[in-house]
């Protein structure tokens, strides 16, 4: 039976629709050598989606070629839907939106579509289903280079579920959009999420995976360094954010600044005090009884400090992060499958 993003059928095995494995990976020789990834072990199961974080350099998308077949490890083991990255991409097992890959300007959207769908099997009669869930119908006619960001990232997309694949993969799909056509985007995906597509997406934008990732995979100078559910990732980082209106803000930010529950202080108007604090409770009773304060608000932290506060704690044993290596050779233009 034709699959659809209403019915999603069972794995036909047992096994992690990917699974990575002690997987190294560098680039060079000698003084020049970048080692990109760094034992890196990753499973993500049918129906997962997994929101994957890191600055710069990382190793994000070195991750994700290798899971794509579009670079080879150094050492360990990657495995698609128990095969070969290559042979899953070329059984239509996998779609990927990439960084890379240009859209053919002169040609309208339905025939972008269209010529992408001839190159897999059964690709045709799936176009209408594919423009359909991408919300590509109403712009059939419309010729690609008058398509906005957010649209030929909705075409980019539909390219990628024209195999029907099991594993879906996903480099930083939104970047350059506005805040408007990321959320169009991301409600085309959460859809094929919610039938239970599998989706591994990498993203600088912390808010998505905060919002729509059940599980976040944090990378640091080619290591994991955090693999669990967003809200645990978010929890590994201690304390709330405290902030509140008081005429004395500039005198008790470096009055607290040396208090062991004070994690950080700072002034961002003259009369307004944020704190990032281990003990909360204390110092909203401190803010209400001694400091004169109005507008207190305590939040917990945000994914964006979680990640902040991880990533820096996972410097490298040469002294540098992530973000210090030098950027690995470009991608292979990517296969078919790979929109």
């Amino acid at each position: 039976m034709e699959r659809t993003s209403d019915s999603l059928p069972p794995a036909a095995d047992a096994a992690p629709v990917l699974d990575l494995r002690g997987v190294h990976k560098s680039f060079g020789r000698g003084a020049h050598r970048v080692d990109a990834v760094r034992g890196v072990d990753l499973t993500v199961h049918r129906g997962d989606v997994v929101a994957l974080l890191g600055h710069n350099g990382a190793g994000k998308s070195v991750t994700l070629d290798m899971a794509l077949g579009l670079q080879a490890p150094a050492s360990g083991e990657v495995r698609v839907c128990g095969d070969r990255p290559s042979r899953a991409v070329s059984a239509g097992r996998v779609g990927a939106m990439l960084q890379s890959g240009a859209l053919l300007d002169d040609l309208r959207v339905a025939e972008t579509v269209r010529a992408v769908a001839s190159l897999h099997p059964g690709g045709r009669r799936r176009v209408g289903s594919v423009m359909d869930r991408a919300g590509l119908t109403p712009l059939a006619t419309r010729r690609v280079s008058r398509c906005s960001g957010g649209e030929k990232q909705r075409l980019r997309f539909a390219l990628a579920l024209l195999p029907d694949p099991d594993l879906m993969v996903l480099d930083e799909p939104t970047a350059g959009m506005d805040v408007s056509a990321r959320q169009e985007f991301w409600e085309v995906v959460s859809a094929e999420a919610q039938a239970g597509r599998t989706i591994v997406f990498a993203t600088h934008y912390l808010a998505e995976a905060e919002e729509y990732a059940p599980r976040t995979v944090l990378m640091a100078g080619g290591r994991v360094i955090a693999d669990d559910t967003t809200e645990a990732v978010r929890s590994r980082v201690p304390g709330r954010v405290l902030t509140c209106t008081t005429p004395d803000a500039g005198r008790l930010a470096q009055q607290l600044a040396g208090e062991p529950d004070v994690v950080d202080v700072r002034t961002p108007t003259p009369d307004r005090l944020e704190m990032r604090v281990t003990d909360s409770d204390r110092f909203a009773r401190l803010a209400l009884t001694e400091w004169r304060a109005t507008g207190l608000q305590i939040v917990p932290l945000g994914l964006d400090e979680a990640f902040a506060e991880l990533t820096r704690e996972a410097t490298d044993p040469h002294g540098g992060t992530d973000s210090d290596q030098s950027t690995p050779p470009a991608r292979p233009e990517p296969a078919a499958t790979a929109a």
